[in-house]
């Protein structure tokens, strides 16, 4: 009985993590909700980085405090020992004389990982670890990519035709426009997608191609850290993405002087995608939407380098243009929209992540 109670309050302490999305990078989601005489009598979560933790909003919400000394605490992540933005949760809950404490799994952060809840037992709190672990581990899978593999987390995503085209030839489309595959909800979805990450990749071909500004204006939220990869100096100085406002992020060979509100990184490009990740991962950017073209995405794919792949089936055929990406694996149906399909994949080495 009392490890389905843990199952249940667990499981909502999840779905106040939720409510962060988007919201909290490089930061994870969390929630939690504190538990007295089988009653919630606070709950909380992570609203934004830089902000209080979940543990401190919910302790906050207690009315009387004096009941937390015989409350149980439930937290999706294990709580933090150092202090950063904020001061530690740990803190926090041995001072209010929170002697139990439920935990879904450990933090992959260095500066935590397993001390948080050593330093909880050494002072004579109960822990409990390991409630719904996978399913806490999957909310804030790019925050354990990002720690355990040192790069973002990476999903690659494109749009393709019933016959397996993500565009037509450049010779039958309008200059410096994007030709639209799917419909209206796809491409909402689509932006719902980048309101939730870090940071999105296009290679130099799509930028000719299609002039795209990777913001954010069919569902509300941050835009993302925009990145372009352009080795040779091909990207057209007007630009939109580069004359909207925004810094971008522009990885070359050599400084481009001619380009506007871009931080350009100077890479060797002996492996360019490896280069690019490992300056996502030092500039912190936890997660990573790689949105074409054809060529980047198959480079990804090619080198393995990728956690999940959401694709987006449309109904029209093309019958010739640019091919989609090739990649043998088994794709998932997830939603339907209007007329388009949602499918993802996820490697099985990040299925446990």
């Amino acid at each position: 009985m009392a490890k389905d109670q843990d199952h249940i309050y667990m499981q909502y302490a999840l779905q106040l993590a939720k409510k962060g999305i988007g919201k909290t990078h490089p930061n994870p989601m969390v929630g939690c909700v504190i538990v007295y005489q089988n009653r919630i009598i606070g709950q909380g979560w992570h609203h934004k980085a830089g902000t209080p933790h979940a543990e401190v909003n919910a302790i906050n919400a207690v009315d009387n405090k004096k009941w937390l000394k015989k409350a149980a605490l439930y937290v999706t992540l294990e709580p933090c020992c150092h202090f950063g933005k904020t001061p530690p949760c740990t803190a926090l809950i041995l001072k209010m004389g929170i002697p139990k404490v439920i935990v879904g799994s450990r933090d992959a952060n260095p500066l935590v990982a397993g001390k948080g809840i050593e330093l909880l037992r050494a002072q004579g709190c109960e822990v409990v670890e390991g409630v719904l672990e996978t399913q806490c581990r999957l909310l804030n899978r790019a925050f354990f990519t990002f720690h355990e593999k040192k790069r973002p987390h990476i999903i690659l995503k494109w749009a393709e035709s019933a016959d397996g085209f993500i565009a037509p030839k450049i010779e039958h489309r309008k200059k410096n426009q994007v030709y639209w595959l799917t419909g209206a909800l796809a491409q909402q979805k689509a932006h719902q997608w980048r309101s939730q990450f870090a940071a999105i990749l296009i290679g130099v071909q799509t930028l000719i191609d299609d002039d795209p500004l990777l913001t954010l204006r069919k569902w509300p939220g941050k835009t993302p850290q925009r990145c372009v990869i352009d080795p040779n100096h091909r990207a057209p100085t007007n630009a939109s993405i580069f004359n909207e406002g925004g810094t971008v992020f522009y990885f070359t060979k050599t400084t481009n002087k001619q380009l506007q509100n871009t931080k350009q990184f100077l890479l060797p490009f002996k492996n360019p995608i490896q280069e690019v990740l490992q300056v996502l991962y030092q500039q912190n950017c936890i997660s990573l939407l790689v949105e074409g073209g054809a060529k980047t995405l198959q480079s990804f794919i090619d080198q393995q380098m990728w956690d999940e792949i959401y694709k987006l089936k449309a109904s029209k055929n093309l019958e010739s243009g640019i091919a989609a990406p090739v990649i043998d694996i088994s794709f998932e149906e997830q939603e339907t929209l209007g007329e388009d399909i949602f499918y993802s994949a996820t490697r099985n080495d990040s299925k446990a992540l």
